[in-house]
């Protein structure tokens, strides 16, 4: 339910702003950059709360709630001009930022609050994270295949309705987050902390190494391509001539890439065993390369074929880094600040990588992959973010060097 209240509407918003609303790729990056200022500003907020003076099930139940509640609004945005005065001058677009800008700061922190309510549950039941927990998160992934499929059979990628679908089991997840077993704060620990430590912020020492920091900035660079796909995917293959196969079960289609994703978790450790840390992570940014470069030729003689390999690809470009880059932090830095070197990771992929990348793509395609009869020039696009991954691959391969394991 996590991953479905998610991936019912965030591979197709793009077909909803563009295509439903004919919207500027300018005005959907904007409202998409709010998935990345969200991850910025919330989780260690979030994470404070729960350490310190609540339940983190029952705030994770009350943001979902909030976060459908928000959702619920999408289709309503007419309804809430009329009968609230101070916002009639607004803008729908302008309103519908806001919505889901506040819907986003209610749902990001959830994903790492999820981690941790599971966790501890596991720990209560006597549970092996490590050998039990990947077989619970792998569902995760199916969930959002599931939101995906439902959304595209339901014809609600191009209409509000697909935010209906994620607002009520959005709800209906915080209701029964209601039910868990009691995940009280921690006990107030005796070792006197700084305000820094205590946001997470001392793993920012980090960048005084070199390589770390080397590290940071391509995993800030990497972040920019991880959302492209989700912004733009369904609403590329929404594109096609209508009534192709393509373009009517485009999220379907799509969604191979999620089965991907579930397959390529499972092979890390063999990758991992046979090539190294940085091998494995520059086969992260070549599957990107191919990620795009077959969606430029998906337009052309046997599309489709190019299509389905860029979704087979895809579990490679995305595990291979972001997993593999995440056990690379835990081995080689102290195991004092290795929670917040994590955090760290995380606000330069899915925060300031995501948000840079999200404003600088809409941004060129508007201003040069636009056609004066107001279409999109895919090929073309899709073309430039290949060319941009090769170029981070080629700088990640002179420039990056493996580090030794830290001692825990």
């Amino acid at each position: 339910m996590q991953f479905f209240v998610w991936g019912a509407w965030l591979t197709t918003i793009g077909t909803y702003c563009t295509d439903g609303k004919g919207w500027t790729f300018g005005q959907f990056g904007a409202i998409f950059s709010t998935l990345a200022l969200s991850s910025i500003l919330m989780p260690s907020l979030i994470g404070i709360i729960a350490d310190k003076w609540m339940r983190a099930e029952r705030l994770y139940g009350l943001l979902h709630i909030f976060y459908g509640v928000f959702l619920l609004m999408v289709p309503n945005l007419s309804w809430i001009q009329d009968h609230y005065p101070s916002l009639a001058g607004m803008q729908e677009y302008d309103l519908l930022y806001w919505v889901i800008f506040a819907a986003m700061i209610c749902y990001m922190p959830t994903i790492s609050l999820s981690n941790a309510v599971s966790y501890r549950i596991m720990k209560m039941f006597n549970l092996d994270i490590v050998k039990d927990f990947p077989r619970i998160r792998v569902w995760g992934t199916i969930g959002f295949i599931i939101a995906m499929w439902t959304t595209n059979l339901s014809g609600s990628k191009d209409n509000s309705m697909q935010f209906v679908i994620a607002g009520c089991m959005a709800i209906f997840l915080g209701v029964y987050a209601f039910t868990l077993p009691a995940c009280p704060p921690e006990p107030k620990s005796t070792e006197r902390r700084t305000f820094i430590q205590i946001l997470g912020l001392d793993a920012f020492k980090l960048f005084g190494s070199y390589q770390m920091a080397l590290f940071f900035i391509f995993s800030m660079l990497l972040g920019a391509a991880l959302q492209l796909s989700n912004m733009y995917g369904d609403a590329y293959l929404s594109s096609f001539e209508t009534g192709s196969v393509v373009e009517k079960y485009s999220t379907i289609i799509y969604s191979i890439s999620q089965v991907s994703e579930t397959i390529f978790i499972l092979t890390i450790p063999f990758f991992l065993k046979r090539f190294g840390m940085k091998q494995v992570m520059l086969f992260s940014l070549l599957a990107w390369i191919l990620r795009y470069g077959f969606f430029a030729l998906g337009m052309g003689s046997f599309g489709s074929v190019f299509i389905v390999l860029s979704c087979l690809v895809y579990g490679m470009a995305f595990d291979f880094f972001l997993i593999s880059g995440s056990m690379y932090i835990e081995t080689t830095t102290d195991a004092r600040i290795r929670s917040s070197a994590q955090g760290l990771f995380i606000m330069m992929t899915n925060g300031f990588g995501a948000y840079f990348g999200t404003i600088a793509s809409s941004w060129i395609i508007d201003h040069y992959y636009t056609t004066s009869s107001n279409t999109t020039n895919w090929p073309g696009t899709w073309a430039f973010f290949a060319a941009y991954s090769l170029v981070v691959a080629v700088l990640f391969f002179i420039l990056f060097r493996e580090k030794k394991p830290a001692t825990a």
